[in-house]
């Protein structure tokens, strides 16, 4: 997993037959590399945001980090609401979803509804892991999303031309 460098860009990827949709070619190597060279996405909802997040395997070293971390807060600030398990649950309720050389994958109903997935999917990286949107989601959020969301309205729009 030594060579997985992180996400960085953008893409639209449209819905296809099946409820099968494709990872982008730049997010699909790095997951890979994040994967240990397997061709395995995590996919989980995001917490605050009506959207899904994306990573590789390797991430789950760094979940268990800080589950750690947020624990040992929580009993500095003598925070009783912090509840481990629940916490845990959040962290690691996420699909291991298998993805074909082509990028395809499957996503489950359940995913596709939190993450209110319509007929495409917007990839906006964040580093450590992908936010995956639906456009007109990304589309409700606040100017402090002005960037994504002008990347999104591109590449949709070149999506929709090129259809």
């Amino acid at each position: 997993m030594s060579g997985f460098a992180g996400y960085s860009g953008q893409a639209y990827s449209p819905a296809g037959d099946k409820g099968r949709f494709v990872l982008p070619p730049a997010f699909r190597k790095a997951v890979k590399e994040s994967s240990g060279g397997n061709r395995i996405l995590c996919l989980a909802a995001h917490d605050r945001f009506d959207c899904l997040i994306g990573f590789g395997l390797s991430r789950t070293e760094k979940l268990n980090a800080q589950l750690e971390r947020e624990e040992e807060r929580a009993i500095r600030m003598a925070d009783a609401s912090f509840d481990r398990d629940v916490r845990a649950a959040q962290l690691f309720g996420f699909e291991q979803l298998p993805f074909d050389d082509s990028g395809r994958f499957v996503m489950p109903e359940h995913l596709r509804d939190l993450g209110k997935v319509d007929d495409g999917l917007f990839f906006q990286a964040a580093g450590e892991f992908f936010f995956v949107w639906n456009p007109a989601e990304l589309d409700r959020m606040g100017p402090e999303w002005k960037s994504a969301q002008a990347a999104c309205a591109k590449l949709l729009a070149a999506a929709r031309k090129g259809a």
